[in-house]
């Protein structure tokens, strides 16, 4: 894993000292990577293991739960490795490069359920290929998240390249929810559509992170090649840096909470159009409500951010979400009314995707100030592992509860149960959490302290 050269130190001093332009666009566009694959795992493989491959929503909705809780604990083991990784590449840009690929292959595997299978081995293969992209899935986008930290120490550029990454990662959601269902239809249908579809996105997310690793520099890994081997963090100090980072806590129990509202909103949509509604092909529209929205409104988050902090930003983020929800329950089959409430969640979205992974790199210098020890790799990974517990609590909740609830995959019609349940789900969960991130942000206090520990740990942030 650790190649040690010196070319990585000599290209430092050939760049500039804050990214440009398109190293900004090139750091953006490995957002739309990580959607291209993720956003059509998320938002489809639920309904496709359901009403596609015919498995119990209550089945799939235990996989994936336990299937995320293994997965946040490959988060750490990862964010160690790559706070170990060393090579002419630097820390965080080979990881790009070594598993687009098999990232792509793994999304493909997902929906290639042998035919005429049993119970049991459907089950099993599902497990296994789930968990298999899961791993990669980690192994690519910790790295690209840590990236933004290593590409600087400056708060401002760091909320830009957030913002980049989140414009890129919300360019792919749109198009993916809009395109994907057409897109299977227009292959065949079924099965065999489904797959063809995610051969055509692997292909796609695969070129798009090569661009990425090219386009992109490390500039704030202060270690020399040769002193690399000495400075690496053991795992017992890198653990206990972390645990007594109070600030990545928060932010990690935030971004949780986010990824639960995430995970409900994108994965319920296509049951929301389907059976509340009353048409399945408004979920593109529900959508693109949501994700346009949110892309609009991240851009007015850097200015926000910088005349009112980073933590008041995302509050208010929190707070316009709720009242987004709170108009789609005044009317939950009414059409109009669901596309406005969308949008109104999107911008308050906006506030807090914008924005997180820029508080998040700034807990990095907090960790560092606080303990001695600075641990880019687990900061991040620590923090993965809550947006996966948030991701995988999500999507059971939505298996569980549809089960509970009664619903019949592939059914026609649902029981009135179901159909309460799933306009519960897609309304009341945004909620909850949305107002739990209201009370962990008003603890944040870092906004404020930052210059003065940068200061102390004598680093500019030009």
């Amino acid at each position: 894993m650790s190649t040690h050269s010196g070319s990585l130190d000599a290209s430092r001093s050939a760049v500039s000292a804050q990214p440009g332009r398109w190293e900004k666009i090139g750091y953006g566009m490995g957002g739309a990577a990580n959607n291209v694959i993720w956003t059509g795992i998320s938002t489809f493989l639920v309904f496709f293991y359901t009403d596609v491959a015919g498995i119990a929503a209550g089945v799939i909705g235990t996989v994936m739960f336990f299937s995320r809780i293994l997965d946040g604990v490959s988060d750490v083991v990862m964010g160690v490795a790559l706070d170990k990784t060393r090579s002419k590449h630097g820390k965080a840009r080979p990881w790009l490069l070594w598993l687009a690929v098999p990232f792509a292959i793994a999304a493909v595997l997902l929906f290639t359920i042998p035919g005429g299978s049993g119970d049991v081995t459907t089950i099993i293969y599902v497990v296994v290929t789930y968990n298999v992209a899961l791993l990669i899935y980690t192994a690519v986008e910790i790295p690209h998240g840590t990236l933004g930290a290593l590409m600087t120490y400056d708060q401002h550029q760091r909320s830009i390249l957030n913002v980049a990454k989140m414009i890129g990662a919300y360019v792919a959601i749109i198009a993916i929810s809009n395109i994907t269902i057409p897109f299977v239809e227009a292959l065949g249908g079924g099965q065999s559509g489904w797959v063809s579809v995610f051969v055509v996105y692997g292909i796609a997310a695969a070129a798009i992170y090569f661009v990425t690793f090219r386009s992109t520099v490390e500039r704030t890994d202060p270690t020399s090649r040769e002193q690399a081997d000495d400075a690496r963090p053991s795992v017992k100090d890198g653990l206990t840096s972390l645990l007594r980072n109070k600030y990545w806590a928060i932010i990690t129990a935030v971004l949780m909470l986010m990824y639960v509202f995430n995970g409900i909103t994108a994965g319920m949509a296509v049951y929301f159009a389907k059976y509340v509604v009353g048409d399945p092909a408004m979920v593109g529209a529900l959508a693109t409500a949501l994700t346009l929205a949110t892309l609009i409104g991240i851009l007015f988050v850097v200015p926000a951010a910088k005349r009112f902090g980073k933590r008041n930003t995302a509050i208010a983020g929190c707070a316009v979400a709720v009242i987004g929800s709170l108009i789609i329950l005044i009317d939950p089959d009414n059409v109009a009314l669901a596309t406005v409430g969308q949008v109104v969640r999107g911008f308050g979205k906006a506030a807090v995707m914008g924005i997180i992974f820029a508080m998040l790199a700034d807990t990095m210098e907090y960790g560092e100030w606080r303990t001695g020890t600075r641990i880019e790799g687990l900061i991040y990974s620590g923090a993965s592992m809550g947006i996966k517990i948030g991701t995988g609590l999500g999507s059971a909740l939505i298996g569980w509860s549809l089960a509970l609830s009664g619903y019949v995959g592939a059914q026609a019609s649902q029981s009135p149960e179901a159909i309460s349940m799933i306009s519960a789900l897609f309304i009341w969960v945004p909620v909850i959490v949305s107002l739990l991130m209201i009370v962990l942000l008003l603890f944040y206090k870092l906004d404020a302290e930052y210059p003065k520990i940068l200061e102390e740990l004598g680093k500019s942030p030009a």
